[in-house]
């Protein structure tokens, strides 16, 4: 009799058992599609550029081996410090112009616009130089910004000045306005994002304890704020690093960076120094994004 009433109790608990372990894979199962994707696109190039970067070349061809000479030659070379350097130069100045004019633009949509509608209509006004590419979009400051160009004709025609100004394009003011116009956006869009999720009672509330508008500002507004600056922050400061066009163009060949430091090397056949840096440059903005993440944390915005 025993053994007739513990049977049908096991059995009912073996269907039980395949939907907890079925109900364990599910997220697994869920996540496998995007896990591929991001290993076959992602993980997979980055492993083989660490791979070919130990490779030894020649002019005419590389051969696998296991050598540290690249990183040697772009670690000891006072000319790679350099262009690093520059890189970082470029990253900092473009970062806070980006940031102090995202804000401020993100800031009067959220707050000064008072219809949902009228706000997306205004935002997607941002959006319209992104219907061209970046190279027209870079291009198009030359005939701005030439010796004979729209800004030095009407400052020599207005008196303003006795000759035109020699520094507005090929040099490093040309190379930071051009990068500074093709990467606002990517600030505004992740700071815009998080001010209109700001609770308006909270903005009202310092108002009514005696807070001076600067004071909402400091003190609630942007605090708030600081996951939507971080991930801009991430987003201008990648793309910047990652450059190569802009500088090569706005600047006339008269500056660097670390990717165009690559490009030329990879026209010069040179693909393994070319991996080597790519390897420290990935390092080095890994870092830089975790040093961004150790200060603001982000989940509060995903």
């Amino acid at each position: 009799m025993t053994v007739a009433l513990d049977q049908p109790a096991t059995i009912a608990t073996k269907p039980a058992r395949r939907k907890r372990s079925f109900a364990g894979l599910a997220p697994y199962l869920q996540a496998a599609p995007l896990a591929l994707i991001l290993g076959a696109f992602l993980l997979l190039p980055i492993l083989m550029i660490s791979v070919v970067s130990f490779w030894d070349y020649d002019f005419a061809a590389m051969y696998p081996d296991f050598l540290t000479t690249n990183y040697a030659d772009t670690l000891g070379s006072w000319v790679t410090w350099k262009t690093y350097l520059n890189t970082l130069k470029y990253a900092a100045i473009v970062w806070a112009l980006t940031l102090f004019i995202g804000f401020w633009v993100a800031y009067f949509l959220a707050f000064h616009i008072r219809t949902t509608a009228m706000q997306m209509v205004l935002f997607l006004v941002c959006t319209v130089p992104f219907l061209t590419s970046n190279i027209i979009r870079m291009i198009s400051w030359i005939p701005v910004l030439g010796r004979n160009g729209l800004v030095n004709s009407t400052l020599v025609q207005m008196g303003l000045l006795p000759k035109p100004i020699e520094w507005l394009l090929y040099s490093e003011f040309a190379v930071v306005l051009a990068m500074v116009h093709l990467y606002t956006l990517f600030m505004v869009t992740p700071i815009f994002n998080t001010l209109i999720r700001i609770d308006k009672s909270l903005i009202e509330a310092a108002r009514d304890a005696g807070a001076s508008g600067w004071q909402v500002l400091w003190n609630v507004v942007i605090p708030l704020a600081k996951p939507g600056m971080a991930i801009g922050t991430i987003f201008v400061v990648t793309l910047v690093m990652a450059e190569f066009s802009t500088v090569q163009v706005m600047s006339g060949g008269q500056s660097a960076s670390v990717a165009l430091m690559m490009k030329n090397q990879m026209s010069l056949l040179q693909y393994p120094a070319a991996a080597a840096n790519a390897v420290v440059l990935l390092v080095l903005v890994l870092l830089m994004v975790a040093g961004i993440l150790r200060i603001v944390d982000i989940r509060k915005e995903l």
